[in-house]
Formats: structure tokens, C-alpha cells, sequence
């Protein structure tokens, strides 16, 4: 895992380019969405003590092109909520020869996926996509909750610990059944 930590000493907070692009058209964007999308990969980044400057890219993307994504490059012919392509590996760092920043990754979001997962989980569509770029980010970082169920855990209870952070938790983020407004 990409993981700086500097103890004992003021660290100023590193900069953060998150470049967001939407490719799709089945979900309008909701506003404050690309902000929310920021907050949550510098609260990551912050967490984690990741301490460089940083770019990553978000994709905004239907189910079918996620799902060609899916196939091509994990060989899972099926739709999927969220995919992470990170740049680094081990402790090498990809870095922008232009501004000096860590190219992380890319992230790819099917927002027709986030809004299926809001309704059925029964929580508002920002909870979903913050819950969505967190995962992803922790993947960027290294995290890879595939390997055990140890990590599984581990990348679980970070998610929670950063949604929470980030006004997310568990209790305040879930719609409010209509009889009871």
C-alpha cells in the first residue's frame, strides 16, 4: 500500500487535481456531485497520510461501457458499480513530468450502477458515489479487499471511517421512508 505517514511533524496539505469527466447520458449529474467526488479523494488521501500532490481522473460511464471495461480488462463480462485503474505499483510512484504531481489513477463510475445500488440499499445517490470513489481511492492506495478476508475487513472499516468523516454515516445517509417525514 502507497502509505506516508509523517509523525511528529506539521505537514502542509498536499495539492489534489481530480480531473471529472462524464461520457454518459442515462443519469443527469446531481449538483455538488464533482465537489463531493473531491472532498472524498482528498479525505482519503488525508487518512491514509498521502502526503504528495496529487492527480486523479473520474469517469462518469452507462452500464455498457463499464461492462466492456469489465471484460476487457478483468475478463468479467458484466456490469460492475465502480472500477479502479491505478498507475503506481509497490512503492514506485508514476509521476507528471509537467507539474511533479503522482498520477494515481484513473477511476470509472457507471452511474446507472450508483443509482440502482442507492434505491436498493436504501440511501440517497451522493452516499452511494462518495461510498464509490472511497472504495476506489483505497484501491489507487494499494488496497485490494479481493486478496482476504482480512483486507476485505480492513478496506471496510476504512470506507465507513472516511464516509463518516465525510457526513456519511451509517445512520444519517439512508432515505427517510415517505410516511415517516
Amino acid at each position: 500500500m502507497l502509505k506516508i505517514i509523517m509523525k511528529g511533524k506539521r505537514v502542509k496539505m498536499a495539492k489534489l487535481k481530480v480531473y471529472i469527466k462524464d461520457t454518459q447520458h442515462e443519469v443527469k449529474i446531481p449538483v455538488g456531485i464533482r465537489l463531493l467526488i473531491r472532498r472524498c479523494c482528498q479525505a482519503v488521501l488525508t487518512t491514509e497520510g498521502f502526503g504528495h500532490d496529487t492527480e486523479v481522473s473520474v469517469s462518469f460511464v452507462n452500464n455498457e461501457e463499464i461492462r466492456k471495461l469489465n471484460a476487457q480488462y478483468r475478463n468479467k463480462d458484466t456490469e460492475t458499480d465502480v472500477l479502479s485503474f491505478p498507475l503506481c505499483e509497490g512503492d514506485h510512484l508514476e509521476i507528471n513530468a509537467e507539474n511533479g504531481f503522482v498520477l494515481l489513477g484513473d477511476i470509472v463510475i457507471s452511474m446507472e450502477m450508483a443509482v440502482k445500488q442507492a434505491k436498493m440499499y436504501g440511501h440517497v445517490l451522493e452516499r452511494e458515489v462518495a461510498f464509490l470513489t472511497v472504495h476506489s481511492m483505497l484501491h489507487l492506495l494499494g488496497y485490494d479487499h479481493e486478496k482476504s478476508s482480512l483486507e476485505q475487513r480492513q478496506m471496510r472499516e476504512k470506507e465507513e471511517s472516511v464516509l463518516e468523516k465525510l457526513g456519511f454515516s451509517k445512520d444519517t445517509s439512508y432515505i427517510v421512508p415517505e410516511e415517516q417525514e
